[in-house]
């Protein structure tokens, strides 16, 4: 079993190339909204949802520790997009 100190160690190269997945995608969505203005089509409704359920899982990730653990909310919540 690692330490809390292995953990960090061994995983944070991977999880910060997630996060940085993640930044790149909200950028290039937010690239795309100033393109194309307020002109939007009858998937904008689907994409806000999906992207509110982004945002949602950041705020539930920087959460301090809980008694939830963070993998099943993660679930129960993209289980409703």
């Amino acid at each position: 079993m690692l330490s809390p100190y292995q953990v960090v160690d061994t995983y944070f190269l991977e999880a910060r190339h997630q996060l940085l997945e993640i930044a790149a995608l909200l950028d290039r969505h937010d690239a795309a909204l100033a393109r194309a203005g307020a002109a939007g089509n009858g998937r904008q409704a689907a994409a806000d949802a999906k992207l509110a359920a982004l945002r949602q899982a950041l705020r539930i990730l920087a959460e301090p520790a809980t008694d939830r653990e963070r993998t099943v909310a993660l679930l129960e919540l993209f289980a409703t997009v």
